[in-house]
């Protein structure tokens, strides 16, 4: 017997090759220890459903996809950046504001400041937001301790999420974030720092499941990045980067070198990039909330990143500087109107290709056998609304590994 079965829907199994989002009108999708164990047309069932399965869930013609995967996110940090979100209405642009003090460096004071519980309450507030729209796999990164102990304590933080909001958490070390005021002077001691002590210290608890860097000119530059990298890799992590996002300083290149899950942002992102991403089997994350909340002009080469065959994913960027913003399906719409991905190629960007974002592809992402029964039922017609509607009440059910959360 099954645990549970799901039928009385249609499905957006997001399988590559077939019919568009994989689309199995009329379907059913069955769960059995938390994976799927059984997707295909109701009418193929061996025997009636109730005799299959110890609970029946009838959809009512909903859709149902997998669960969403945001793969690019800062949902742990202390504080808030609304003032720098009226100075750039005011005429400050993002690099004045870093320069300045603001910025990243300003939630690292606040992020410090807080305790462990104190960034756990309010980044639930943030969590719940994306759990609301079919959220059920969320990347969240640290980078805002800029020291080993608040980085360890927003990992842990994050970790404890999860268990929170029944929500699966891949944690990111983001120690190349910014330099902390304490090594303004001494730029190569901070990302030794990072490289030699921070990054076997937390490989060696498991606090983190990867590594990130913010590659740009108000950040840090392709060697320090690629000095870091490299004491990742050595330790075990994966690595992705946040590349190509203000300016082109050959991140996605680098990251590529290093077979990166992901290079993130890529509004500058050249055709050398592209290629090199190509190559690599590297996955585009495209960030449209940072685009819009920055007003920027600079779009990312989508259609060069389509023709080369590039993985494109897309992502919240929950962040407290540059993308406030809790809501997947807004960052589907954005997507859509103002990078001209599809509606289906929006979607896998937040299920598909997120999964592959974060390596997780063989368990989440698509609705196949053998992967996690982790599923998002929405009251749509079809899966084109999740693009279309701004705000709506769309979701019906979450579900985490077979359980309805």
């Amino acid at each position: 017997m099954w645990d549970t079965i799901w039928t009385g829907g249609h499905l957006a199994t997001m399988t590559p090759g077939g019919k568009p989002y994989g689309a199995i009108e009329r379907g059913a999708v069955a769960a059995k220890d938390g994976k799927i164990a059984w997707v295909g047309f109701a009418a193929d069932l061996p025997k009636p459903a109730d005799e299959l399965a110890r609970k029946v869930r009838r959809c009512d013609g909903a859709w149902i996809t997998p669960g969403f995967v945001d793969c690019h996110t800062h949902l742990v940090f202390g504080g808030d950046r609304a003032r720098e979100f009226e100075m750039r209405l005011e005429g400050a642009s993002y690099e004045e504001i870093a320069r300045a003090g603001g910025g990243i460096v300003s939630t690292v004071a606040a992020t410090r400041r807080a305790s462990r519980e104190d960034l756990i309450e309010s980044a639930a507030r943030r969590l719940a937001g994306l759990t609301r729209e079919g959220v059920t796999t969320v990347e969240i990164k640290s980078g805002y301790g800029l020291d080993l102990e608040t980085e360890l304590k927003m990992l842990e933080a994050a970790g404890e999420l999860g268990a929170q909001a029944q929500v699966r958490v891949q944690r990111t070390f983001l120690g190349l974030h910014a330099l902390p005021p304490e090594f303004k002077d001494d730029r190569a001691a901070y990302v030794q720092l990072v490289a030699d002590v921070m990054i076997p210290a937390i490989a060696a608890v498991g606090a983190a499941d990867a590594v990130d860097a913010f590659c740009e000119g108000i950040g840090f530059t392709a060697e320090e990045v690629d000095y870091v990298f490299s004491a990742a890799r050595q330790n075990g992590l994966p690595v992705k980067l946040h590349a190509e996002q203000l300016s082109n300083l050959h991140g996605a290149a680098l990251a590529a070198r290093h077979l990166a899950l992901s290079a993130d942002h890529l509004e500058y992102l050249d055709d050398a990039g592209i290629a090199a991403l190509a190559a690599s089997g590297t996955v585009a994350v495209l960030l449209p909330g940072a685009f819009y909340f920055l007003r920027e002009k600079q779009l990312p080469p989508v259609e060069k990143l389509r023709a080369a065959g590039v993985g494109m994913a897309v992502a919240s960027d929950c962040n407290p500087g540059t993308s406030p913003m809790t809501s997947p399906l807004a960052a589907l719409n954005m997507a859509c109107t103002l990078f001209r991905l599809t509606p289906e190629e929006a979607l896998a960007g937040l299920t598909r290709e997120g999964a592959r974002a974060l390596g997780l592809q063989d368990d989440l992402g698509t609705l196949e056998v053998g992967k996690a029964a982790d599923l998002a039922l929405w009251n749509v017609r079809s899966p084109a609304e999740l693009s279309y509607w701004l705000g709506a009440p769309l979701l019906r059910e979450r579900v985490l590994g077979g359980r309805v959360v």
